[in-house]
């Protein structure tokens, strides 16, 4: 498939699910490959995360005054020391991840078309880590006065019907502009402040259109996150329901640990499910950009032209 090529509303979905038709195995599969580890390492730091929330929530229950309170005096230290290491894995298995579809996607133009594998991948992660690290720390600083703007324009779309339902536009034209910004710099052709103002650029020329695929796939993502997590949620609270004698008062040791099972489980699922539709968000606003830079620098056309010139 093309990448470089202009696209309009309808053919912004088209594309992406032939993409997925056509290439979804391998990208799916060198996806896992690269984040694998830092997918397990944030799994199991969250099933401790799980059991020190559940030992504080049930430590009251035995006519404990403020649980929280006791709880994190008895272990202060060992709590912050895990809430630190679990936000610095966090935003670095976070980075590894955002950045994995716009290296793939540049990869799959180098290759034209899907002859790599994961090592080329990891070569270039390896070549572009300090950009990596740079995109990071101008995203937080440009998401400080962008969360303050998008935070109030949010405030006033929810105060009507029509205006919350115009709330994923919002969000998805957020994720496309971080997106847009991100595949460009990884261009090495612009520094990180003009990358941010060359997706803006893009996103303009086609802003309707751009934002609206951008927020309906953002959409379907979210409800069908909600359903999957809420599924396993609901049979497990009826099954705990079901266990629980009339008359009997439920055991706390057990109460927390089937608690904890059903937290682990729903996260599981919720996070495995997110993934691969995180990637197939990603890939929307990746056919998104590549077509807005193609209507915007004609790139795809110059390489058809001098591919014709070349056989003559």
């Amino acid at each position: 498939m093309q990448l470089y090529k202009s696209r309009g509303f309808g053919e912004y979905f088209q594309d992406t699910f032939a993409f997925l038709k056509q290439n979804g195995g391998h990208l799916f599969k060198n996806f896992f490959i690269i984040n694998g580890v830092f997918l397990l390492i944030l799994m199991v730091m969250t099933y401790f995360f799980g059991e020190f929330y559940t030992d504080m929530l049930f430590s009251g229950i035995n006519g404990t005054t403020n649980p929280l309170d006791n709880y994190l005096n008895d272990n202060a230290g060992l709590f912050f020391l895990f809430a630190f290491v679990f936000i610095v894995v966090a935003l670095v298995a976070a980075m590894i991840s955002y950045s994995f579809l716009p290296i793939y996607l540049k990869l799959f133009i180098k290759a034209n078309g899907k002859h790599f594998n994961a090592t080329d991948i990891l070569n270039v992660y390896k070549a572009n880590i300090g950009k990596i690290f740079i995109f990071l720390l101008c995203a937080i600083l440009i998401a400080i006065p962008l969360a303050i703007f998008i935070g109030l324009l949010s405030f006033v779309l929810a105060i009507t019907f029509i205006g919350l339902l115009a709330l994923p536009l919002v969000i998805g034209g957020v994720s496309l502009y971080y997106q847009g910004a991100l595949m460009e710099y990884f261009e090495n052709k612009k520094g990180i402040w003009e990358s941010f103002g060359y997706s803006w650029k893009l996103m303009s020329s086609k802003f309707w259109a751009a934002i609206s695929c951008a927020g309906l796939f953002y959409l379907m993502s979210y409800i069908i996150q909600n359903v999957v997590s809420l599924v396993p949620y609901i049979f497990g609270m009826i099954n705990m329901y079901t266990d629980f004698q009339p008359g009997v008062n439920p055991d706390p040791e057990e109460v927390g640990k089937t608690v904890t099972f059903l937290m682990i489980v729903v996260f599981l699922i919720t996070f495995f499910v997110s993934s691969l539709l995180n990637i197939i968000v990603q890939l929307n606003q990746g056919i998104i950009f590549y077509s807005l830079k193609e209507d915007n620098e004609n790139i795809g056309a110059k390489s058809d032209i001098d591919l014709i010139g070349s056989g003559e």
